[in-house]
């Protein structure tokens, strides 16, 4: 039934309490005459065995057979009160079976078993309904007496005890009904003005919605709308940064483009200069191609709150392929790369791309930073990448900023974005290793890679 019901929390809940309630109500009932008809049983089974020691403590030797006592009705004509026929009947026979005494009533209709003493269920002439008859021979052995009563009267009366303890609750089961109606609504209503709030709510809104008056139940759910609203307010804040970022460092690389585009018109007549013009063009494409790239990786970077499709990277031919991608750029340069694998078992969790790209960041900044004969050592060890160059180092001032987005220390010759450390660092954490940059004693640049 429930599931037939529309998606409606109250009113599911109320159906549900709706059903339980008269399921309980039910369930009762049936204990209740259950238990009600075991506790009668024994009473009426004791008063039929005491109204049987009674009768046969009486003297019988006088007694006429077929004597009978007056009727109920005779006895009480104008008011019976709540007087019942069925309430008890008995009979008196002789050992031989004659009936000397009964009540008058149903007694006239009990029937002599010759059977032990006890309590036996049978019927009555002329009725179909089940008695409950006790048997008690008396102490001298010449009389039997029978003492019965209709089941259905027990029955009945152990019905009418229970109808009276259970109708003031069928009575009032509608108002309590429309208590649970009124306090489930009462309960939902946290969900209403919870939903009021996220229906009003602006969407550049990321402050967080109250908790210290929500149900424990909605609370959960609340605190984890505000982890989201906290969650993409700092993607928000990312993406207006990555924008103003990208909008400041690409307008100084195309108005110098530009600039050069115009030289290279102005200069029709004049090829060195026009040359020359075209030559920095390219440059500067190219500078501005590695810009937008850099950027575009550490935007995606950024996104990642952990990484997907995970597999086991052996550190050994990552780095060789790394230093073959930036080998003939080195050479270019006058610089020499060497590789020294000190352990080949080194593996590691991890996104074959991202850890590639993170070595080759280092890499080009090794060759890019570094004076023509300069020489990088690329070393492998069990829980650590070394990548040192002998160039003229970085300030110790500005060591602890490297890293951040867009930094490049003071005094660099060579064009750049700051982007190259910064993806270098986040890959890494992404990874659960850590990034040291420091200077060596003989006065180079080293980049240490931990795990």
């Amino acid at each position: 039934m429930i599931k037939t019901l529309p998606q409606s929390l109250r009113a599911r809940l109320i159906a549900g309490f709706i059903l339980l309630t008269l399921a309980a109500w039910i369930g009762a009932s049936i204990a209740a005459w259950h238990q009600t008809s075991k506790s009668l049983n024994k009473l009426f089974d004791t008063q039929q065995v005491l109204f049987a020691k009674r009768l046969s403590a009486l003297e019988l030797d006088g007694v006429q057979s077929g004597t009978q006592l007056p009727r109920t009705k005779s006895l009480i004509s104008h008011y019976r009160g709540k007087q019942d026929d069925d309430t008890l009947a008995f009979a008196i026979y002789s050992n031989q079976g004659q009936l000397l005494l009964n009540d008058g009533d149903n007694g006239t209709h009990l029937t002599y078993r010759y059977q032990r003493d006890g309590f036996v269920d049978g019927k009555v002439m002329g009725d179909d309904d089940l008695w409950r008859m006790v048997w008690v021979t008396t102490p001298d052995g010449k009389y039997r007496i029978v003492v019965g009563q209709e089941w259905e009267y027990r029955e009945d009366l152990a019905l009418d005890i229970v109808l009276s303890q259970l109708t003031p609750w069928l009575v009032t089961l509608p108002l309590i009904l429309l208590m649970l109606v009124w306090l489930v609504s009462r309960a939902l209503a946290p969900l209403h003005k919870l939903a009021y709030q996220l229906r009003n709510r602006k969407p550049d809104d990321t402050s967080e919605l109250p908790t210290q008056t929500l149900p424990q139940e909605v609370r959960p759910l609340v605190v984890a709308l505000n982890q989201l609203f906290t969650r993409t307010g700092e993607f928000m804040q990312r993406e207006r940064r990555f924008t103003s970022d990208a909008a400041h460092e690409l307008r100084s690389p195309l108005a110098a483009l530009k600039i050069q585009a115009e030289v290279a018109q102005l200069a029709q007549n004049d090829e060195p200069v026009q040359n020359h013009a075209l030559n920095n063009l390219s440059v500067g494409i190219d500078r501005a191609t590695r810009l937008v790239d850099q950027l575009l990786t550490i935007s995606r970077l950024d996104t990642l709150a952990g990484l997907d499709d995970v597999q086991e990277v052996a550190f050994q031919p990552l780095l060789q392929n790394a230093v073959m991608d930036i080998y003939h750029e080195a050479q270019r340069e006058g610089i020499d790369i060497r590789l020294d694998i000190q352990d080949t078992s080194v593996k590691r969790q991890g996104q074959p791309l991202l850890l590639s790209l993170m070595v080759r960041n280092v890499l080009d900044n090794a060759v890019r930073y570094s004076p023509r004969g300069s020489v990088v050592d690329v070393v492998l060890q069990s829980h650590e990448i070394t990548i040192t160059d002998n160039g003229p180092g970085v300030s110790p001032e500005f060591l602890t900023s490297l890293g951040e987005r867009f930094f490049r220390p003071p005094g660099q010759e060579k064009t750049g974005s700051g982007l190259g450390l910064s993806i270098v660092r986040r890959i890494a954490t992404l990874h659960g290793m850590q990034t040291l940059f420091l200077n060596t004693t003989s006065g180079g640049f080293q980049v240490r890679i931990r795990w």
